[in-house]
């Protein structure tokens, strides 16, 4: 594909108003498209597709780019990182930009120094230091470098997987089965699955898959009274619902009603009609009060760095700073107590993050047992035994990491109240 003057422009023109990174780039995204109706939906690919690529590449963007100006850092990041050929743009390069181009496509990666292989901040490769090897975290930098794969989760109330992938394959959009979650299908292009029937049926949502391996530590089951602590727009909300056959009680909280409002309709489309979604002012609101020592299974997928997602929010890496942790350690502390203050004897906590930090995972886990005894630490990887699934590298805890599994970064710990 030729990309001419207009189309660079529009690229710039882009990048100019989300490098900054004052908002998500997502949000700045669909703004920018907004305000520039004129658009067709090839250019808008491409537009997307280049600045994902350079927010993903950014550092090493920086490092290789003279003035790191947004039309030098959309150069780059077509021809260096999207391996655009230099022909197919060169009717929009001066002659300057041309040279460059041309010994910027000749420069081999590995003379690059390693923060710049990585491309994640100085702080991020420190505390990733603690806790894997230089190889270690280079994989998975790696990795978090590539765009995510789109996974949904087929409603078992709706059909079996075999059904939508069998209709998928008529429709000619290729699926196969995500090879750890037993409802997770994972498409190989990403279509307009927002007019597609089985997704405006209720039948399949977008779910990562890892998202779908925390939503069964949880092992719901039909008639019980559960809580999603942080359900955000409720992927692992309707997940568990459908688990439970629509049987029971399963309340949605949320401190934020934007999210909760996201929910509705997905909360219809699923045909579920167990599901509670109920806005919360803290994790001290008299809503979650009432249900103290009531609930038979919780499950915390708290706040963090989302480090984990960087493969489809590359902007974190610019968001993210390092004093952020200990005021997300804060949160986390405070959610997860009271949060455990919901589960009955016998019941079930899971504590889950989408974080690669220790800091935001074993750290909190560590520091809650000791100071709640009447909670016990149940091996994550005997709960996916009694489901059926082996997952890679993990014990007491489950460790979910792009490059080992290619799902999202995840972290899980399964904890039970003593007593019955």
């Amino acid at each position: 594909m030729q990309i001419g003057k207009p189309q660079l422009e529009s690229i710039v023109q882009a990048l100019t108003v989300i490098l900054p990174a004052r908002q998500p780039a997502d949000a700045t995204l669909h703004h920018f498209f907004r305000e520039h109706k004129n658009l067709g939906s090839r250019d808008r690919a491409l537009i997307a597709d280049t600045v994902y690529a350079a927010l993903r590449r950014r550092r090493y963007l920086e490092h290789v780019t003279p003035g790191a100006t947004p039309r030098e850092i959309a150069l780059a990041a077509l021809v260096k990182v999207q391996g655009v050929g230099i022909g197919q743009i060169e009717s929009a390069l001066t002659p300057t930009e041309k040279a460059w181009l041309v010994t910027l496509k000749s420069e081999p990666a590995e003379a690059l120094p390693f923060e710049v292989q990585a491309d994640l901040p100085d702080w991020v490769i420190a505390l990733l230091r603690k806790q894997y090897s230089d190889e270690e975290i280079l994989a998975l930098a790696r990795s978090l470098q590539q765009p995510a794969p789109l996974d949904l989760r087929v409603n078992s109330l709706k059909a079996p997987r075999e059904a939508v992938l069998e209709k998928f394959d008529r429709d000619n959009i290729v699926a196969v089965p995500t090879k750890l979650a037993p409802w997770g299908v994972r498409l190989r292009e990403k279509p307009a699955l927002n007019k597609y029937v089985l997704f405006t049926e209720g039948v399949v949502e977008v779910q990562d898959e890892g998202s779908q391996l925390l939503g069964l530590l949880m092992e719901p089951r039909r008639g019980e009274m559960i809580v999603d602590f942080c359900a955000g727009a409720g992927g692992k909300t309707l997940q568990m619902g459908a688990a439970m056959a629509s049987q029971g009680r399963l309340y949605a909280f949320d401190i934020s009603e934007k999210r909760l409002t996201n929910l509705g309709p997905r909360l219809k489309r699923s045909g579920l009609s167990n599901v509670h979604p109920q806005r919360i002012a803290n994790e001290n609101d008299a809503k979650v009060k009432r249900l103290r020592g009531k609930i038979d299974r919780v499950l915390v997928d708290a706040p963090c760095t989302g480090l984990g997602t960087l493969r489809r929010n590359p902007d974190l890496k610019m968001r993210q700073v390092e004093t952020a942790v200990a005021e997300l350690n804060v949160k986390q502390r405070n959610i997860l107590d009271a949060a455990a203050a919901l589960v009955k004897p016998g019941g079930r906590l899971v504590y889950g993050t989408c974080s690669l930090l220790e800091a935001e995972n074993e750290a909190i886990v560590t520091a809650f047992l000791a100071s709640h005894p009447d909670f016990k630490l149940v091996p994550a990887k005997d709960v996916f035994a009694r489901i059926g699934i082996e997952v890679e590298g993990t014990g007491d805890y489950m460790h979910l990491l792009p490059h080992r599994h290619d799902t999202d970064g995840f972290f899980a710990a399964v904890l039970q109240r003593e007593g019955k």
